[in-house]
């Protein structure tokens, strides 16, 4: 028997298909490693993962190597690069499962030279320039000794130096001087491994941004993420024609009249002007939907757009509906594509001073994942 639940996440894996096809298009002549980070971005690593090789993805691209260890338990044998490194992970795991591996200070290019003795094969790593973000990767003289190193432990056979990449800081605010300033910084880095004896596959720096909107920073490969989920990561610039892979929807759990003076949720914060219609919608905080969305944020509702009414709880919401009837069980779009009229995670994400990748992202799992189409 199949379970009812209150709410629901689904995605669309033909958008994201779909959107992986765009950036081709666009970054012609680099190709795509699909970011599936963060449970792709809240939509499901292996199913999103599977709808980005289809749409015509090569690599796959995570922050955690965990998540990369799932990525091969579950089948996926592309090329796939970790991003982020802490002292003490399974790196010998890595090495042994064939993933690519980012290395960005001397510590870590040890620790994997160290799991490549131990797993008896080289690793593959791609060296992390900082070229102006000052977050990860080493500049300056330590650029310089992390590339010696790299290629020292290339000639001993422990690791083979595929790569060299960095992150654009500001590619969503066009025009930005730090743009410039970051693809002459990577150049220049890229060039001095290769002159140092690098023999590099690949060279990358472009997010969906850079993909989307700077020919100049695409070289070999550019790492898509929330574009892939059909979200616009230059607002400014529109939609790109990418679709939103996700809507959120809950069905309606209790609907009921209200006489005018009612104090609704926490605090009060909301009150009914007149006799009403309340709804509950059953997903709240603990669901990832922001309690700082209350009285803010909209839903679609029997029809129309409604306001959160109150403060947004751990487990539901309210929604006034005015006299528009509602029935109990009945459908509520939170956010989506925006073709019924919904919200979409961009407008949220508007309304709440912040970026669409958090809305989505933070969706928690305790909404279950649909797809309605079927896996790719």
């Amino acid at each position: 028997m199949v379970m009812k639940v209150p709410a629901e996440a689904r995605v669309d894996l033909e958008a994201i298909a779909g959107n992986v096809g765009m950036l081709r298009e666009r970054a012609r002549g680099a190709e795509i490693m699909a970011m599936v980070k963060a449970e792709a971005y809240g939509h499901g690593l292996a199913e999103a993962a599977g709808a980005a090789l289809r749409g015509g993805a090569t690599w796959l691209g995570v922050a955690k190597l965990a998540e990369a260890l799932r990525l091969r338990d579950a089948g996926f044998t592309v090329r796939t690069l970790s991003c982020l490194g802490v002292p003490g992970e399974p790196y010998e795991q890595a090495v042994a499962r064939d993933i690519d591996l980012t290395v960005g200070a001397l510590w870590l290019l040890e620790e994997v030279v160290r799991a490549a003795e131990s797993a008896g094969r080289a690793a593959r790593i791609h060296l992390k320039a900082d070229t102006g973000m000052s977050r990860g990767g080493a500049r300056g003289s330590d650029w310089e000794e992390l590339v010696d190193a790299a290629l020292k432990a290339e000639a001993s056979g422990r690791v083979r130096v595929v790569g060299v990449m960095s992150h654009l800081a500001c590619a969503d605010e066009p025009g930005h001087p730090a743009i410039a300033a970051q693809v002459g910084a990577f150049t220049e880095m890229v060039e001095y491994a290769e002159h140092t004896g690098a023999r590099l596959e690949v060279r990358h720096l472009s997010n969906s941004a850079g993909a989307l909107t700077l020919p100049q920073a695409r070289f070999d490969l550019v790492r898509p993420g929330i574009a892939l989920y059909g979200l616009t990561p230059v607002p400014a610039l529109g939609g790109f024609g990418l679709r939103p892979a996700m809507t959120m929807v809950a069905d309606a759990a209790l609907v009921k009249r209200a006489p005018a003076g009612s104090g609704v949720s926490y605090g009060h914060t909301y009150r009914t002007t007149r006799e009403t219609t309340l709804a509950v919608v059953p997903v709240g905080y603990g669901d990832g939907i922001p309690r700082h969305g209350s009285n803010l944020l909209e839903v679609f509702a029997g029809g129309a757009r409604r306001t959160i009414a109150g403060r947004v709880c751990m487990d539901q919401f309210v929604i006034d509906l005015g006299d528009d009837a509602l029935s109990a069980g009945e459908e509520i779009i939170l956010f989506g594509p925006g073709d019924r009229g919904e919200p979409t995670a961009q407008e949220w994400a508007d309304a709440l001073g912040t970026i669409s990748y958090e809305i989505v992202t933070r969706i928690g799992s305790r909404v279950p994942r649909a797809y309605p189409g079927g896996a790719l």
